[in-house]
């Protein structure tokens, strides 16, 4: 259940991919059961197609990964957080638009978001 650009992230391999990450990185707490989770899914995807390179995106599969999801008080699902740094610094829950996300994510990737403008 991820596309090409998005990772998949584990207890193991999460410090190593997330919080020791060169860029940003945008991780989605989900689960296989979880009907938000996959209506989201999609919109994950194509950040992780479209902004190759300046933003890391992956999943952490909160039934498998019980540490990295305890770790960050994820307590609902679809947990979307923004590290930067090793640092969370943004995040959301449940299962928000796309404009939603990109408001998250742009900044912190040296993008505008669109509307924005001075």
């Amino acid at each position: 259940m991820a596309g090409a650009n998005t990772l998949t992230f584990t207890d193991e391999t999460f410090d190593q991919e997330v919080l020791k990450s060169e860029v940003p990185v945008l991780v989605d707490f989900w689960a296989v059961w979880c009907g938000p989770c996959k209506m989201v899914a999609p919109t994950i995807d194509a950040i992780a197609d479209e902004f190759v390179g300046a933003l890391k995106v992956g999943k952490v599969d909160v039934d498998s990964n019980m540490n990295t999801a305890a770790r960050f008080r994820v307590q609902s699902i679809p947990t979307l957080l923004l590290f930067k740094n090793g640092q969370p610094v943004d995040g959301r829950i449940g299962a928000v638009p796309r404009a939603d996300i990109l408001k998250m994510v742009l900044p912190h990737i040296g993008k505008e978001v669109p509307g924005t403008q001075a």
